[in-house]
């Protein structure tokens, strides 16, 4: 398949530029290189979306079944203060 594209100056002069570093053989290269990536970084959005939908599903099945409860932050803070206290050499 034969397709033609065009590219913005700058982005053609980036794709000259790789070409001209002997990275790649041809513009065809670089674009399907790009598109590797492109779908490659798309597949990695995805999982992370998936995953924070998963987590916040998590944390609606919490609620509703109450397994939370309200954070005192003075309480977290003394809690570490403790923790970190006990750490230290006497």
């Amino acid at each position: 398949m034969s397709l033609n594209i065009s590219l913005p100056p700058e982005l053609e002069n980036r794709v000259r530029r790789h070409v001209e570093s002997g990275l790649y053989s041809s513009a065809s290269e670089v674009i399907r290189e790009a598109l590797r990536l492109f779908e490659a970084y798309q597949g990695v959005q995805a999982a992370n979306l998936a995953s924070l939908k998963a987590d916040i599903a998590q944390g609606v099945a919490d609620i509703e079944a109450g397994r939370v409860r309200e954070l005192d932050m003075n309480e977290i803070k003394q809690r570490g203060r403790a923790a970190l206290a006990a750490r230290r050499p006497a």
